[in-house]
């Protein structure tokens, strides 16, 4: 029987496992200076990719989530899970020109440049309650568009997850009023 995350209590709420020995770090990639989270290894486990899901998902389990919001591109198998485990839609976020129908677009600033993200403009209703997932919050730029386009969609923003966080970067500075889960920090 089909359980709604409103009252799925199997999801643990807080888990003490160290998600972390399953990513590779890998050095100088794609530039010198940058070190790499290499997230395969977690998602090649089965078991220990479920647990990472279930321990994401058992964070918002008291929230009412109409939707995941996921980001291009491993953004998509962290919230496909996470919305599978929750009951709730998935909504993908791209960047510009892979959607097949009329867009909200907003650009924002990359290290080496400028970039755009798009949502379908019937993606989210007003007072949907939103999770924006991705696999990592680095400097925040992207989820800020991102947040940025479901506010303008007056979407309600319940939370932000992460696999990963790189604490360093500040990403968290870019989107103080949504509050954040990350399972790793870095």
């Amino acid at each position: 029987m089909w359980q709604n995350n409103r009252h799925n209590s199997g999801l643990a709420s807080n888990s003490k496992e160290d998600f972390s020995q399953h990513v590779r770090n890998i050095p100088d990639f794609p530039q010198k200076g940058i070190i790499f989270r290499d997230i395969t290894g977690l998602l090649r486990n089965g078991p220990v990719f479920k647990r990472a899901i279930d321990a994401i998902a058992g964070h918002h389990v008291e929230q009412a989530i109409d939707t995941v919001v996921s980001i291009e591109a491993r953004g998509f198998i962290i919230g496909s899970a996470l919305g599978y485990r929750l009951g709730s839609g998935v909504v993908p976020v791209r960047k510009k020109g892979k959607l097949p129908w009329q867009v909200y677009r907003k650009s924002y600033n990359l290290e080496y440049g400028q970039d755009h993200l798009e949502i379908h403009q019937d993606a989210i209703e007003p007072g949907t309650n939103v999770l924006i997932v991705d696999d990592v919050i680095a400097t925040g730029g992207t989820v800020q568009a991102v947040a940025e386009l479901i506010k303008e969609m007056k979407g309600n923003i319940v939370g932000a997850s992460f696999l990963i966080e790189l604490t360093d970067l500040n990403g968290r500075d870019k989107i103080k009023d949504i509050p954040v889960f990350s399972l790793i920090k870095y």
